[in-house]
């Protein structure tokens, strides 16, 4: 089974990321050759729908299990569409939670893990201020 582990870095060694859709990386172990590829998240820029685009990214190269921190609600329902079933339990290194996995330690996750991310980051701030002051003061000179 093919299964992807949200990463900081490349690699077997590399640390964990709570993140998914903007996780830097994604390290894929097949869990029967132990064969390890790494790769770059290419939705790390994106201004919306960086979950579903990070699913179909995964389900492109044959990836059947995520072991993630946060995935919004979005994301989930594309995980979900997919096929591609979700756990929860990152642990220090991919290497420690591809072994949790192995173990049967990881919780399947069937719900998202955080609520939407709509809106964040979109600032649309729109200043008014006037100011008003009318400098009166009488400082003295000495």
């Amino acid at each position: 089974m093919k299964i992807a582990v949200c990463a900081q870095a490349e690699g077997i060694q590399a640390a964990v990321e709570m993140r998914f859709g903007r996780a830097a990386y994604f390290v894929i172990v097949d869990t029967e050759t132990q064969e390890v590829e790494s790769y770059a998240n290419p939705n790390t820029g994106l201004s919306g729908g960086a979950g579903p685009q990070t699913v179909q990214f995964l389900s492109g190269l044959g990836v059947e299990a995520v072991v993630v921190g946060n995935v919004g609600p979005n994301a989930m329902a594309a995980l979900k569409a997919s096929g591609i079933k979700a756990y929860t339990g990152l642990v220090g290194t991919v290497e420690e939670t591809v072994q949790r996995f192995q173990e049967g330690k990881l919780q399947p996750v069937s719900d998202s893990t955080v609520a939407s991310h709509f809106g964040l980051g979109q600032g649309g701030g729109r200043g008014g201020g006037r100011g008003t002051g009318r400098g009166g003061g009488r400082g003295r000179f000495s």
